[in-house]
């Protein structure tokens, strides 16, 4: 394959790797957008003892890399303020309360899920019977995940805070202002979609059947709120300040919780901050009812997967979970990804040969940042070293961004998915390899090296194109080759394997594989093509000199042995 590698490598599509987070100018280099936008909070919203950054999502399905994105700005941000010396609140909400309202279409036990369709989410059954929930167990994953990559929010549950009546002064003041929300939600609608009729500013699930196919009846200008149910014919009056049931929509339930927790910032995607969607009528709702100036924000971009067209969607189904990124992208590389682009910008996440580009960059980017590898100039050097910090998982015990404590143990991403073949997917038996052919592994690098291993054998073996595996061939199995070329494979290892050891790099190997190839008049293709039939029962390869040298002697000796 050595020379299709290199086909491959000058044809390959574009790869869609992260854009530039720091922008230079003549005047020298701005900041990464994440210090930028704590510069902006800091400025906006003043010298505070605390600030209040905020994330969140509905779990009406599974979370996927595209909600992540938001996850990750956000706390980017919120290590920018750490770095600058604040001290930040990140919390992160998980809206359990909201409707379900459809089953995604990668769920199990359908049929049993769409009896709880119009139930708050946090009592929907979990289908796969691990947690005390639907939502729940959506919450779980993520819980458990977020911490691999450096992740620790401060977990808001509304289910709980709404049943606890923590919100009813927030309910009241709706009420009291329905008129007003009335007509901003109606400021950016056109005639056809205007509220009509009577309209209140909260929905009630019903507390015999749990549905919120209900209809308010009246107000009693206090506490007291009566409904019925539609689907039950269930009749009550409630105590807003005792009630569990009652719940804001969407567009005033956010503003009243800025409010209510303070927040100075987040983001929002591009859906939501379209003119005159959710967070424009957000703002003037939190303004205007509320007596709070919304959060300083921006918007984020969609994310796509490779072969994939659209934007990611929970209720769909078709997804790419965080999960699913974690067993090809180690977590350093993971974040790379996010803190390497600007959030109003589009990108994909690659699972298939643009994997190996990625690594390559990041490897890269990390030996700028460790000076193992020149700059170009300061301004470079001091713009790649912020992206690296943020890349990294480790933080110190206040939550600011550190350095790892030594430089990764760097492997190319496709010499290790060969070693890793080589080595039958064993990866104690690949980086024992490692130990005894090149500089020691550190006992800090172990760990990560570990990780990046696993992450190079899901690879090869779920996402590489069939071109980039392989088996070596066990001893005695033959390949069926012709007269000339058994006798030129002999020469390859008498002359060129038995002395492998001898030779210092790759080019010296290669040099004698050709002289091989002319001392049996044999085009150098048809060597390297008998060769790795003999090896791996393919035409194509890995580079064959590296290959070789990768791979240990007596193995080889033993698979040639029958030639």
């Amino acid at each position: 394959m050595e020379e299709q590698n290199e086909a491959a490598e000058q044809g390959n599509p574009p790869v869609m790797t992260p854009k530039t987070a720091v922008r230079e100018t003549s005047q020298g280099t701005v900041p990464h957008w994440a210090d930028e936008t704590a510069a902006r909070i800091i400025r906006e919203k003043g010298d505070k003892p605390c600030y209040t950054c905020a994330s969140g999502i509905t779990p009406s399905g599974t979370v996927h890399i595209g909600n992540f994105r938001e996850i990750i700005s956000v706390e980017l941000v919120v290590r920018a303020l750490r770095d600058m010396g604040r001290k930040v609140r990140f919390i992160y909400s998980w809206d359990d309360y909201d409707v379900f309202r459809k089953v995604p279409k990668n769920m199990p036990n359908r049929e049993e899920l769409e009896q709880f369709l119009r139930f708050p989410i946090t009592m929907v059954k979990d289908p796969w019977g691990r947690d005390e929930s639907y939502a729940r167990h959506h919450e779980v994953d993520i819980e458990t995940v977020l911490p691999r990559l450096g992740i620790y929010p401060e977990y808001l549950y509304q289910a709980e805070r709404y049943r606890a009546s923590r919100y009813a002064e927030g309910i009241r003041r709706a009420l009291e202002h329905r008129d007003a929300l009335k007509r901003i939600l109606d400021t950016f609608r056109d005639d056809e979609h205007k509220i009509q009729g009577e309209w209140w500013p909260v929905s009630v699930f019903c507390d015999n059947c749990n549905r919120d196919d209900t209809d308010i009846d009246h107000w009693d200008e206090e506490w007291r709120l009566s409904y019925h149910c539609n689907a039950c014919g269930h009749r009550e009056t409630l105590d807003i300040r005792a009630a569990g049931g009652i719940k804001l929509g969407w567009r005033i339930d956010w503003p009243m919780r800025w409010e209510y927790e303070k927040v100075d910032f987040e983001p929002a995607g591009k859906d939501h901050h379209s003119h005159g969607g959710s967070f424009d009528t957000a703002r003037h709702v939190c303004r205007d009812v509320y007596n709070w100036e919304a959060p300083v924000s921006f918007r984020y971009d969609f994310i796509g997967s490779k072969g994939s067209a659209g934007k990611m969607s929970s209720s769909s189904g078709q997804v790419i979970t965080i999960e699913d990124v974690l067993r090809v992208y180690t977590p350093e590389v993971t974040r790379y990804l996010f803190a390497g682009t600007r959030p109003n910008t589009e990108f994909t996440i690659s699972f298939d040969v643009d994997v190996i580009k990625i690594y390559e960059d990041y490897d890269r980017l990390e030996r700028i940042a460790w000076k193992a590898e020149p700059a170009r100039d300061t301004g470079t050097y001091n713009r790649l070293r912020r992206i690296y910090e943020l890349s990294q998982v480790c933080l110190s015990p206040e939550g600011k961004t550190e350095m790892p404590p030594v430089m990764a143990y760097q492997v190319p991403f496709r010499h290790l998915c060969n070693l890793i073949q080589i080595a039958d997917g064993d990866i104690e038996k690949t980086i024992e390899g490692l130990q005894n052919t090149g500089p020691g592994v550190r006992p800090e690098q172990l760990p990560g090296l570990q990780t990046r291993c696993a992450c190079a054998k899901y690879w090869v073996v779920e996402c590489a194109p069939d071109e980039f595996r392989f088996r070596l061939r066990p001893a005695g199995e033959k390949a069926d080759l012709s007269g000339s070329e058994i006798v030129a494979i002999r020469d390859l290892r008498d002359k060129v394997i038995r002395t492998i050891k001898g030779y210092k790099d790759d080019k010296s190997c290669a040099e004698a594989i050709y002289r091989v190839a002319e001392g049996n008049n044999l085009e150098g293709k048809i060597l390297f093509s008998a060769a790795y039939q003999a090896l791996i029962g393919k035409d194509q390869g890995p580079r064959l000199a590296n290959f070789l040298r990768s791979i240990d002697r007596e193995r080889l000796l033993g698979i040639l042995a029958a030639y």
